[in-house]
């Protein structure tokens, strides 16, 4: 899968594709640069599946859950403040990830070792002309 994002006007058109895209997938990882458009991206999904809370990056609480408009959890995690692997740990998150929802986790990269084995590894990143590029890197 890749998409192509030139203009923000056009986020949610691409968030509707990569949900028609994903089939039974649950656990979405998502690899980027700061800055690069993960929030926004994840709350472009969120909204196209009728999340009406405010969806916005955990970055303090480590996690958010939203409901969709089927009354479905979305787990939304945020591992950059995690210091050391131990702190997953301690809130449960197999709890989350072996759940059967919906999990867009910011920041494996600090987690790695304890993502699900299916885990959909996808790259968010800017092109030199401003545009995104959302892609799977499984």
């Amino acid at each position: 899968m890749q998409i192509e994002i030139t203009d923000i006007s056009e986020i949610q058109q691409a968030a509707r594709q990569f949900l028609s895209e994903m089939d039974d997938e649950k656990v979405f990882a998502f690899y980027g640069a700061m800055g690069a458009g993960k929030t926004t991206f994840i709350k472009a999904l969120c909204e196209e599946m009728g999340v009406r809370e405010t969806v916005a990056s955990p970055t303090f609480a480590i996690i958010n859950e939203y409901k969709t408009d089927k009354g479905e959890p979305v787990f939304h995690f945020d591992f950059y403040r995690i210091n050391k692997l131990e702190e997953v740990f301690d809130f449960g998150y197999e709890d989350y990830f072996y759940s059967g929802n919906l999990c867009f986790i910011e920041w494996p990269e600090l987690v790695e070792p304890v993502l699900p084995e299916d885990v959909v590894k996808i790259s968010i990143r800017e092109t030199g002309g401003g545009s995104r590029i959302v892609e799977s890197v499984n």
